[in-house]
């Protein structure tokens, strides 16, 4: 009976452990599937710029260094474990100060490193050297949004995480899915001409973030008060995408980076509308606007600059982002809430970066959004406060 009972144990453990290999060998199918591997790779990328080009060369250069310095160390290894085992007799030679083999093993690592540390000398100083750029950009980090300005064609604008990505952050996973390069998305993307040396010069507005686009090869600090500087030359047009790699804070997750590479034509045809743009901004901040024009430019400055941290419906996340509803701020002087948004205070970035309208657009619409009952702010009053 005992014998039995033991007989059945074995056959419910057996049964067990074979469906948990079923389960683990179906996982190991499914995993090397087309659709699983689609996007996912071991190796850096390639890029499509000159530099990120001598970067992976370099990369696979060191690679192979390796991998055959790999092979010959553990093929030596294992073939002195196998042919010179205890079982067949062999006996441990006995030497000391060998002169011959510390030359070797001194000599030939220093070969190694020389032959591996010319070339890559040569890809750090390329990446260094700015001198040949035939434009440049101004790349400005905030928290948390990039600000872009391009010196020599008078262009600056604000880039933010894509309105229809901030709906979904909350939402289902179908939802998104949905939507398309979930988190890496913006409202304005980077504009650049194809086949054109760039000299991007990288700065922050508050804390350190890191400006990250692998297939460009540049990935350089942000930090405030200095200006790093990076350069790249697009061989191919496209939409490439990339994002902030410093943690720094709470949406650090939520500025990314897309950077459209055009031909040069379509550029000088970009160009010329964004300074278009630019001049209707500038006099539009000169005119008086009503009411429901500020609340309605107001709305959508405040969706994109300020629901993240007081909320869409301006309930906030007290203590640190207090509640825009019924605030005393809101509610109170104008001069007071007009020192608050261009000067930041605790928590609270500062946002002097955006133009005289949009600002008295965005604190009109706090001001008299939900149930606040203060005054209306118009741009002159905005350029009279900076």
């Amino acid at each position: 009976m005992r014998l039995r009972i033991n007989e059945m144990k074995g056959i419910y453990l057996f049964g067990g452990f074979m469906k948990r290999l079923t389960t683990l060998l179906s996982a190991l199918v499914a995993m090397m599937s087309t659709n699983v591997f689609a996007e996912y790779g071991l190796n850096m990328t390639e890029g499509v710029t000159s530099i990120s080009h001598d970067i992976y060369d370099l990369h696979m250069m060191v690679f192979w260094v390796c991998v055959v310095i790999a092979v010959v160390v553990f093929g030596a290894m294992f073939y002195s474990v196998f042919a010179h085992r205890k079982s067949k007799g062999a006996v441990a030679a006995q030497f000391h100060e060998s002169t011959k083999a510390e030359l070797v093993w001194t000599i030939v690592p220093v070969i190694i490193l020389v032959g591996m540390a010319i070339p890559a000398s040569k890809v750090l100083i390329d990446l260094e050297d700015t001198t040949k750029a035939e434009m440049s950009v101004k790349i400005t980090g905030h928290q948390w949004k990039w600000q872009y300005d391009y010196p020599e064609e008078g262009i600056s604008f604000i880039s933010n995480l894509a309105q229809s990505h901030k709906d979904v952050v909350t939402g289902t996973d179908a939802d998104r899915e949905a939507v398309g390069n979930y988190l890496l998305e913006v409202d304005k993307h980077l504009v650049l001409p194809v086949d054109t040396s760039i000299r991007f010069l990288i700065t922050s507005n508050d804390v350190i973030h890191n400006w990250w686009v692998p297939a460009f090869g540049v990935k350089q600090d942000a930090n405030p008060g200095f200006i790093n500087d990076a350069w790249a030359k697009v061989d191919e047009i496209g939409t490439y995408r990339g994002q902030c790699a410093e943690l720094c804070g709470k949406d650090h997750g939520f500025m990314p980076i897309v950077v459209d590479v055009v031909s040069k034509a379509d550029y000088a045809k970009w160009v010329s509308e964004q300074q278009a743009a630019a001049a209707a901004a500038v006099a539009s901040a000169t005119k008086t606007w009503s009411k429901d024009e500020l609340m309605a430019q107001g709305e959508s400055v405040y969706n994109t600059n300020c629901a993240g941290c007081h909320k869409k419906d301006g309930s906030g996340m007290p203590p640190v982002f207090p509640a825009m509803k019924g605030s005393p701020i809101a509610n109170g002087a104008a001069a007071d809430h007009m020192d608050i948004v261009l000067n930041g205070k605790g928590a609270m970035p500062l946002f002097k970066m955006l133009g005289d309208a949009d600002l008295a657009a965005v604190i009109t619409y706090e001001r008299n959004a939900f149930g606040n009952t203060g005054s209306v702010v118009q741009p002159s009053d905005v350029k009279s406060a900076r």
